[in-house]
């Protein structure tokens, strides 16, 4: 498939870009490169290929799944301009 001019001038358009129209012959190729790859692609056989999200096979460290308060909360309140009774204070935003 080849792209035209006129297709570039949409491309760009829908894209909202702004292209000089001595640049549009330039993406007009550009874009044609591109879909010419992508059709190469897709003559690529993956039949029985499992979908992979990395390329070696790890899992990631899991950790119990357990509410706990950071075990510092002294040290966290330490950084709030305001803190009472244990919590972030904060201005009231809604009356």
């Amino acid at each position: 498939m080849s792209i035209d001019i006129k297709t570039a001038r949409k491309a760009a358009h829908l894209a909202r870009i702004r292209v000089d129209e001595g640049d549009l012959p330039a993406l007009a190729s550009e874009l044609s490169t591109m879909l010419a790859m992508m059709e190469q692609l897709n003559e690529v056989d993956v039949e029985g290929v499992e979908p992979m999200t990395s390329v070696t096979p790890m899992r990631l460290k899991r950790r119990a799944d357990v509410v706990t308060d950071g075990e510092m909360p002294a040290k966290i309140l330490s950084n709030a301009p305001d803190a009472r009774e244990g919590f972030f204070a904060v201005p009231k935003v809604v009356e």
